[in-house]
């Protein structure tokens, strides 16, 4: 398993201010960094490569989708933009290094909707991430479908509908997302929705119910990594916390989940490692 942190821990947007983010990854110890793409105009994915190469860290990215780009829309026009933007994700990608990109990708993240999506919901997201998955994979980039939970999304809050997702668009690069912080909401059981995802799990938010850290809260860890050791897991799993409140995406920081930053990756990070070393997952 590759053990990482969503470059969130300490900024709200990426841009060459922070790529000395790449070297503070490197020097915990960890296997890699995820990169945001909320905002490609601040990304210069030539520097991140060189950055990476020059430490000798990896890399994934991650996005979610907004109104004006939400693949599962009525408007057409609408879910042209949402296969544009992520087509962009998915070269930037390339472009940085990095063969894993995941997130909300699959409709708008906080949809304000008033009712449950319909079989044509499902089919435009499907539809349109298969045109995304099919010029992925000329890049040797693999997707990955995040359910996130309910008031962030009224179309994949669940493993399992992740795979309903995952089997409609039936690509061999559009593989599952967990996140423990929606799982803590959402699922029955972690041992089980993380074997439900089995051989097509290729990354993992590792977060407290909270967004603190790990392993301060509510979350079954002890379950998570009895079913990461049961699937032989060797993907990306990373620690995701948000240090603030951004402008491009919400993620509802109201108050300090940690003392700081570097408090909340330096216990987190000793905290996961002991479960992995536990389970055999090291």
């Amino acid at each position: 398993m590759k053990l990482g942190i969503h470059a969130y821990a300490w900024c709200s947007q990426w841009s060459n201010d922070t790529l000395p983010l790449i070297d503070r990854v490197k020097g915990l110890g960890l296997d890699f960094i995820e990169v945001p793409l909320m905002c490609l105009d601040t990304l210069d994915a030539e520097a991140v490569r060189d950055r990476l190469a020059s430490v000798g860290l990896d890399a994934c990215t991650s996005t979610v989708l907004l109104g004006d780009t939400d693949i599962s829309s009525d408007d057409a026009a609408v879910r042209a933009r949402g296969v544009a933007y992520l087509t962009e994700c998915v070269r930037a990608t390339h472009a940085l290094g990095a063969t894993s990109f995941s997130g909300v990708i699959y409709a708008q993240h906080v949809k304000p909707a008033a009712r449950r999506p319909t079989e044509a919901t499902w089919q435009y997201s499907a539809e349109c991430l298969r045109e995304v998955a099919d010029i992925a994979a000329d890049l040797g980039v693999t997707l990955g479908l995040e359910p996130v939970n309910r008031y962030e999304s009224h179309l994949i809050n669940t493993c399992a509908q992740a795979c309903r997702l995952m089997e409609m668009i039936d690509r061999p690069n559009v593989r599952i997302h967990l996140d423990t912080y929606h799982m803590n909401i959402e699922e029955k059981d972690f041992y089980e929705a993380t074997k439900l995802a089995g051989q097509d799990l290729i990354h993992y938010h590792l977060c407290e119910n909270d967004r603190g850290i790990p392993g301060t809260g509510l979350v079954d860890w002890d379950g998570i990594f009895r079913a990461l050791a049961d699937i032989r897991y060797t993907g990306y799993a990373a620690l995701e916390s948000f240090v603030d409140c951004t402008d491009n995406m919400n993620t509802w920081v109201w108050r300090q989940l940690a003392p700081d930053g570097d408090t909340l990756v330096r216990e987190g990070v000793a905290f996961i490692r002991a479960l992995q070393a536990r389970h055999g997952l090291a």
